[in-house]
């Protein structure tokens, strides 16, 4: 499943003329493997073993080429660091307040609200975001003394 996200996302971008250097791949393939929702510093840790010459403004331009070309969407919950998620299917995410961990689930019933939303206003809806905050499994055992 990852390796044709990742040929397909690889297609993407040489179709809209960007060129594949190895730094793009590497940052391509892991965020598409992350299920952590990374921030371009994590990324920048994560590859610079592999990369010594990457700095963390190449990890930032690449996600911004991403984002533009839709590959990638930013989310920015709160004063945090943006976070960056392979674009796969419209879902949601839930936040842990404690740790930040997010999780991703897809509820479709909410699909809904946008035409709901169109007809009601007369705009024209292009998308909506849903945050759900709380305490993780993990932090929640912690509490408990």
């Amino acid at each position: 499943m990852a390796m044709n996200q990742l040929k397909e996302a690889l297609e993407t971008l040489k179709d809209t003329g960007v060129r594949i250097t190895p730094q793009r791949h590497a940052i391509l393939e892991y965020l598409i493997n992350s299920m952590s929702h990374p921030t371009a510093d994590e990324i920048y840790k994560a590859l610079e073993g592999k990369f010594p010459n990457m700095s963390v403004a190449t990890v930032y331009n690449n996600l911004r080429v991403f984002r533009e070309v839709g590959l990638v969407k930013e989310l920015t919950f709160g004063d945090a660091s943006s976070r960056f998620d392979f674009v796969t299917s419209e879902h949601y995410h839930v936040i842990c307040e404690h740790c930040g961990k997010i999780v991703d689930f897809h509820y479709p019933g909410l699909d809904e609200v946008e035409h709901l939303a169109a007809h009601v206003t007369g705009f024209k809806v292009d998308t909506h975001r849903l945050e759900i905050y709380g305490t993780c499994p993990d932090c929640a055992g912690k509490e408990v003394h």
